[in-house]
């Protein structure tokens, strides 16, 4: 069974109480007598690996950076066209 925090509305005072998802707690606070209310607690996320922070974006854009640009590749001449650079006599 689940473990569900409740807390009071009057006083403030934070109980802890076991039971099954479909039930619910309508005891009142043992210290002043307000009905409870419960409360709900961010989840605990836990990230592990790469990709999650931002050195790790930083550094993978590094490494692209760090590489040389490539050069255009030349077109081949036509095959009509001469291949010397003098015009014929």
């Amino acid at each position: 069974m689940p473990l569900y925090d409740y807390a009071c509305t009057r006083c403030g005072r934070v109980y802890e109480v076991r039971h099954g998802f479909g039930e619910t707690h309508e005891k009142p606070c043992e210290t002043c007598g307000a009905p409870l209310q419960r409360v709900f607690n961010p989840a605990p996320v836990l990230f592990k690996g790469s990709g999650f922070y931002v050195t790790d974006s930083r550094r993978s854009a590094e490494r692209k950076s760090e590489k040389a640009p490539e050069k255009p590749k030349e077109t081949p001449p036509a095959s009509g066209a001469s291949k010397s650079a003098e015009p014929a006599a």
